[in-house]
């Protein structure tokens, strides 16, 4: 018997389950039934206290919408975990299951989630569609600055040579956002600021922290700040690893790191005042850069 002919007999025993894969690869799964269910090698946890709006679809392009909302457990979702980026874009099924009997069960929606809102010890995860990624822009962008991320794909730059990578214990640590290093002399003021910082092997999936500012102290120390605390908060102890920084400009792809050939802005694009631009008789006309 399917799940239509059960919810025919008008005498149903329904419950609904839901599977999150995080970016680093672990799955999790979530009932709003009272025991656990498992079916496709996914337990669905009822102690999770997770339980999710009604899902919305319709025809056409228009986008399926809906919530997750729960309690931030540590053992199901932590605040850690959603600080980490673990679920950011993370992959959502939702099925609509006869739970004395998994087999009669229907997968209703699948998406990712988007915006994650935390209020008294509390989320609230928006799911959104497939239909999502046909609102998205895609295409090239034309613009001054490099649009590529130093590292990726389009710039091909090897972050882990030694100029640009450094792995090291902070010597003190001021609110787990500013770390003072005795063992940077080999970079100058300003190296690291716009890049990165991480724990050292970190699990796949835990986004680095952006530096704010690199200074140098009085006593020769280097002070990296952050725009936001790290997070995990690192033990004692720990290696952390900070990755050169790059304000997308061309001169600094030369200069800084020799890599003009990937470099991935058009800095010789006009500006808005080039619309209202007008020829002037003491310049030279010709046709060329108005820069």
């Amino acid at each position: 018997m399917t799940l239509a002919d059960h919810l025919k007999t008008g005498a149903t025993t329904v419950c609904r389950c839901w599977a999150v894969t995080r970016n680093d690869g672990v799955e999790l799964g979530f009932t709003d039934h009272d025991t656990d269910i498992e079916f496709d090698t996914i337990q669905f946890r009822a102690d999770s206290g997770m339980t999710a709006k009604e899902v919305e679809q319709s025809a056409g392009l228009s986008v399926d919408n809906s919530e997750a909302i729960g309690v931030l457990s540590h053992n199901a979702i932590s605040e850690t975990d959603i600080d980490q980026g673990l679920f950011d874009g993370a992959i959502v099924r939702y099925w609509l299951v006869n739970w004395s009997n998994v087999t009669e069960r229907e997968l209703r929606f699948r998406g990712e989630i988007g915006e994650i809102r935390r209020t008294s010890g509390a989320f609230t995860a928006e799911l959104r569609g497939l239909a999502e990624a046909l609102n998205k822009p895609n295409g090239r962008v034309f613009q001054r600055g490099c649009r590529a991320v130093l590292g990726d794909a389009e710039c091909q730059f090897d972050t882990s040579l030694a100029e640009f990578c450094f792995v090291g214990v902070p010597l003190f640590t001021t609110d787990n956002r500013i770390f003072e290093f005795d063992d940077l002399a080999g970079y100058s003021a300003g190296w690291f600021t716009k890049g990165t910082l991480s724990i050292d092997g970190a699990a796949i999936g835990v986004k680095p922290a952006l530096i704010k500012n690199h200074h140098v102290l009085e006593n020769g120390h280097h002070e990296v700040e952050l725009w936001q605390p790290l997070k995990p908060e690192p033990s004692e102890g720990v290696q952390l690893k900070l990755v050169a920084g790059c304000d997308k400009r061309m001169k600094t792809c030369l200069q800084k790191f020799d890599n003009l050939l990937n470099f991935r802005g058009f800095p010789d694009i006009p500006g808005e005042d080039w619309l209202v631009s007008t020829p002037i008789r003491s310049s030279q006309n010709d046709g060329g850069s108005l820069r």
